[in-house]
């Protein structure tokens, strides 16, 4: 049986680290890369076993990686080029370097037989992601690329992302196409489960008050909003400006049902909006953003992923909107494995 020994670059706060765990192969994380200082405390914080790099991933060479004795990459780097809120200028951001070195260094990389890389949705028309892909066919790598959501795992969330699964022997699905799910028989994989939003809800005593809105973005950007209820079935994509800007950086929360929140907003429509009784009105919604804790769990981070006390709010939701989402790429991991 073989043993994964696994590098993980773009490390983060270690989603690839959980996913890897979620996918109960064997092997271990041998060594994690991120330049994000902040990002690092964490990961050390949750994984502090794992040798941890902090260095700029454009300074690795093909010598200091086989001397890592990984076979294995796991890695997410920077999604800024590419995309809608970016600027979009592709490999002509800088941000692409470092995507640009492992490309130009794979073929050295003779120890390497299994990568996943993930990206934001909008990958897939670039010319990072073409040049990415000769690499691959230049270094002996078979390839099958993916977008997909957490939505289509039964998580209440949808967040696509484009995954691009490569290994030294090919497949036993179709490639030359992006598949939008698992392909034929691969639907069996999924795991056969739902929840909704409530099943990710902390307890009231769990919530920091300051999670809810104030008076005066309700007033101006209540329209912006998508709200979910406990009952809701998806939320948005949070993104790492969430509770920074409003409008689709991710959903936020009502504890009353989807009945009593129309009953509230067609109350609304009848006040005065620079009235004391609207405002009461649409305080009565208590709407509220989602908790770190909240996010995690619908990026399926496991229960025993924590922050540092250091960590600051506003880091926290930063941190997780770069993130990837656990069990979409422990599933991934699976197929690439299988």
């Amino acid at each position: 049986m073989t043993e994964f020994k696994v590098l993980e670059l773009f490390s983060g706060i270690g989603g690839m680290h959980s996913a890897f765990l979620y996918s109960k192969l064997r092997g271990q994380i041998h060594a994690a890369m991120d330049i994000n200082t902040v990002a690092n405390t964490v990961y050390a914080f949750n994984h502090p076993k794992v040798r941890l790099l902090n260095n700029n991933i454009e300074k690795l060479t093909p010598k200091f990686i086989h001397g890592l004795d990984v076979n294995m990459i796991l890695m997410s780097p920077p999604c800024q080029p590419f995309t809608r809120v970016g600027n979009q200028k592709d490999i002509d951001d800088v941000r692409t370097d470092a995507l640009t070195h492992i490309s130009e260094i794979l073929p050295e990389l003779q120890s390497i037989e299994y990568i996943l890389m993930e990206n934001v949705k909008g990958f897939e028309t670039s010319k990072a992601r073409n040049a990415y892909l000769e690499a691959l066919k230049r270094s002996g790598f078979f390839f099958r690329e993916f977008i997909l959501s957490p939505s289509q795992f039964g998580v209440p969330n949808t967040r696509h992302r484009y995954y691009c699964l490569a290994k030294k022997s090919d497949f036993n699905f179709p490639g030359k196409q992006i598949h939008e799910t698992f392909h034929g028989e691969l639907f069996k994989q999924l795991p056969q489960r739902s929840f909704i939003v409530n099943d990710v809800i902390e307890t009231e005593s769990a919530v920091n008050e300051d999670l809810l809105l104030d008076d005066k973005v309700l007033k101006r950007r209540i329209g912006l909003f998508d709200i979910a209820s406990p009952n809701s079935t998806n939320t948005i994509c949070f993104t790492k400006a969430y509770t920074h800007y409003s409008e689709g950086t991710g959903s936020i929360f009502s504890p009353l049902s989807s009945k009593e929140m129309v009953e509230i907003f067609e109350r609304a429509k009848s006040l005065d909006p620079l009235s004391d009784d609207y405002i009461e009105c649409i305080r009565s919604l208590k709407l509220r953003y989602f908790s770190p804790r909240e996010v995690a769990r619908l990026m399926s981070f496991p229960e025993d992923f924590q922050f540092p006390e250091v960590t600051t709010l506003r880091q926290k939701y930063r941190l997780l909107g770069n993130s990837i989402n656990v069990l979409v790429v422990g599933e991934l991991i699976k197929l690439l494995c299988s």
